[in-house]
């Protein structure tokens, strides 16, 4: 037991750590900042959920001694809250139970198997907890558009007369442009750290030998269906004005990044039967990390197979034909 809280601190403090870091104003506190998650998700996967509680409880209270009552509400909800709750999900799992044998049989009954919480749902999950982060952080700015608005220009506009006095008009209007895609930007920034920060996390206690569950097959992850209509619900309020269209764009973004990492498990299905395999993909990748707006082609493809159902039928028609019967 004393081994166990041991390790809860180690990764509160850890964790607690690496999120204040962002107070030095230093390049590499940006990076120690995004993965402020990773040991308290290290901890809940490997420890379970209750460790990670122990470690982000204790590190959100140091955080709120230090440096007052905001850093610990800010800790808690995008670090610990996440790493607590991604980690009770990943070991999610119930049984499910075999077919039951014929009667006449003389073979025991098959234990029942377990069937572990989707990837697809936890993909969802991650999408609600950058949605939420990203509005908590907006909310602080202001709890109208208009303030939320003024407030990032101001900001923005501050940063640009701090390194270029003789600021434009045109820097004026790319003020403007940068604030209207900020909330959507900061949202796909929040979902994709939160995706490393477990993908990295399961990495660490898979290597370790502390993960309970089997890795599970990435290339079949697929959003619920009714996410698309969440989808589409969160676009048509994008032109209702005001606050409810930030909340709307922010939802949006989340779940078009769920739907391109959906798309990259099409693609990886999909190029199963190519030689260059390797290839192909690592092109991909490095194309989409280097310029960043092809992920809009694998939005497309995500959005295409939950309509169209690109990988059931690509993995059908590989199917070896049946045997012939005699």
């Amino acid at each position: 037991m004393m081994a166990f809280g041991l390790i809860a601190l180690i990764a509160g403090a850890a964790s607690a750590l690496m999120f204040a870091s962002i107070v030095s104003g230093a390049l590499i506190s940006l990076v120690l900042f995004y993965l402020a998650p990773l040991p308290l998700m290290v901890a809940s996967i490997g420890w379970g959920p209750l460790c990670a509680s122990l470690g982000g409880i204790s590190a959100a209270i140091g955080l709120g001694a230090l440096f007052g009552l905001p850093y610990c509400i800010a800790f808690a909800v995008t670090v610990a809250l996440p790493a607590w709750w991604l980690g009770h999900l990943v070991l999610l799992s119930r049984q499910v139970s075999p077919v039951a044998p014929d009667a006449s049989a003389t073979e025991p009954p098959a234990e029942p198997e377990l069937e572990w919480y989707p990837v697809g749902r936890l993909l969802l999950w991650i999408a609600g907890f950058a949605t939420l982060t990203t509005i908590a952080a907006l909310l602080t700015l202001g709890t109208d558009a208009e303030t939320i608005t003024g407030t990032l220009q101001r900001g923005l506009m501050r940063i640009l007369r701090a390194t270029d006095p003789q600021t434009s008009a045109e820097a004026s209007q790319f003020v403007d442009a940068l604030v209207r895609i900020a909330p959507a930007a900061a949202t796909i920034v929040a979902m994709m750290t939160l995706t490393l920060n477990l993908w990295l996390s399961a990495k660490v206690t898979a290597t370790s030998g502390r993960l309970r569950r089997p890795w599970p097959d990435l290339k079949t992850a697929e959003l619920p269906p009714m996410t698309l209509v969440a989808l589409c619900v969160a676009l048509a309020f994008c032109f209702a004005g005001g606050l409810l269209a930030i909340v709307a764009q922010i939802t949006t973004a989340a779940l078009m990044m769920a739907y391109a990492l959906t798309g990259f498990a099409v693609l990886h299905t999909l190029t199963l039967a190519l030689k260059s395999r390797t290839f192909w993909l690592g092109s991909t990748y490095a194309v989409v990390v280097v310029f960043g707006w092809p992920v809009i082609a694998m939005v497309i493809l995500g959005l295409a197979d939950a309509v169209f159902g690109f990988r059931e039928r690509f993995l059908r028609n590989r199917q070896p034909p049946p045997l012939p019967t005699p």
